[in-house]
């Protein structure tokens, strides 16, 4: 895909404006048309890397679609009308320019007519409900997909990844993008690194490290789907027992030691679930550069900490409301969705970090057992194995 002439990622998109001879917002030589699922602080900067890219590669639209959860403002206004008359998503990225060729539709089924990229970005725990939506009202031919969530669906026989819950409902490929990526660091382009797993295409790959990347948004792809989304998927958890950390005062050599011991059982986790997932993946910006930034200033923590500091006594939900204001958290559902996978297989002693913060967050266990619990060597020949994995 040939760059088009250089064009500034705050250029306003305007249909009198040409590039390269053609109008902008209708490129009849684009063979790319792109619509962001999910609107939230993460998709909303993700819509903004991506229609800066729109505008720059002949390849794709200019017209990047948005499809906007609909609500009502305070104010009575409808959330989406607000996004397309000022340009910005005031409720979950207020203050930050999308691009004038970001449009926000409420209508999924219309959002994603027309597409033939596909990008979700939503809470994990409502995937299996849009798949349900999408079904039959996607292209039927030509349409790729990827997937920014973290979280899986856990069924009988194991976890299912977004990424493959995607395909499976919507019969479309789908890699994934994860990474040590806090959203509004990226929307007022703070440098950023990020990970696109592949399966199998290479060239699919690397079309979307071109949609997404940016000089301060640097991407790159590594053939390792499950690797990669399972370290965006399982940082979560440990990032809630840094907060927890935190908000016992507990210092920073024992955040670190939370954190080792964290990376450790998700490359655990990880390789028994998946033997094919790569060692290499955990050294890629979705993996341990996931699990410091995430551990240092998520969402994740930051409400752990309040947990903590609370005693336990305020439920994870009644923080969540009181201090993310709409964002959902993922790493409390996450860890009861690894404890049901653990506790199906008896491997709860192979992961004392993952069933601690667990039973922390259900309240059968107090805070400070973070430590008191993780300290205990688990007993590595209770799964064939998977010693080597440590």
């Amino acid at each position: 895909m040939a760059p088009a002439a250089e064009v500034s990622t705050n250029q306003q998109y305007q249909g009198d404006e040409t590039r390269n001879g053609q109008e902008i917002g209708n490129n009849v030589n684009a063979s790319y048309k792109v619509t962001v699922v999910g609107s939230g602080n993460w998709g909303s900067v993700a819509a903004k890397l991506i229609a800066s890219n729109t505008l720059k590669l002949n390849s794709f639209h200019d017209e990047v679609k948005m499809w906007v959860y609909e609500e009502t403002l305070p104010n009575g206004d409808k959330l989406t009308d607000v996004i397309n008359q000022t340009n910005e998503n005031v409720k979950y990225l207020p203050g930050i320019k999308l691009g004038k060729n970001v449009v926000a539709d409420p209508d999924i089924a219309n959002a994603v007519k027309d597409a033939n990229m596909l990008v979700f970005v939503t809470p994990h725990q409502f995937m299996e409900g849009i798949c349900k939506r999408l079904e039959g009202k996607i292209k039927e031919e030509g349409v790729q997909a990827i997937s920014l969530i973290k979280g899986m669906e856990v069924k009988k026989e194991g976890p299912c990844m977004i990424s493959s819950l995607i395909s499976e409902k919507l019969g479309v490929d789908c890699c994934v993008l994860m990474g040590a990526n806090i959203a509004n660091e990226i929307a007022v382009e703070k440098f950023s690194e990020a990970t696109v797993g592949y399966r199998e295409d290479k060239e699919v790959a690397e079309i979307w490290v071109k949609l997404f990347g940016t000089p301060y948004f640097q991407v790159s792809a590594v053939q390792d789907v499950e690797g990669v989304e399972l370290c965006g998927t399982l940082k979560n958890v440990v990032a809630i027992g840094a907060g927890l950390v935190d908000g016992l005062d507990m210092g920073n050599n024992t955040k670190a030691a939370i954190m080792r011991i964290g990376l450790r059982e998700m490359k655990a986790f990880s390789k028994l679930m998946f033997p094919s997932v790569k060692d290499s993946t955990f050294f890629e910006s979705c993996g341990i550069a996931d699990v410091i930034t995430t551990c240092l200033g998520g969402r994740n923590r930051r409400v752990s900490e309040a947990f903590a500091r609370n005693g336990g006594k305020r439920s994870f939900d009644e923080l969540e409301a009181e201090l993310l204001q709409g964002q959902k958290l993922q790493g409390v559902s996450t860890a009861r969705e690894v404890y049901e996978v653990l506790s199906h297989r008896g491997w709860q002693e192979l992961f004392p970090l993952f069933t601690t913060v667990h039973k922390i967050c259900i309240g059968l266990l107090p805070p400070s057992a973070i430590v008191e619990h993780s300290e205990h060597t688990p007993n590595f020949l209770l799964v064939e194995g998977s010693a080597e994995y440590y």
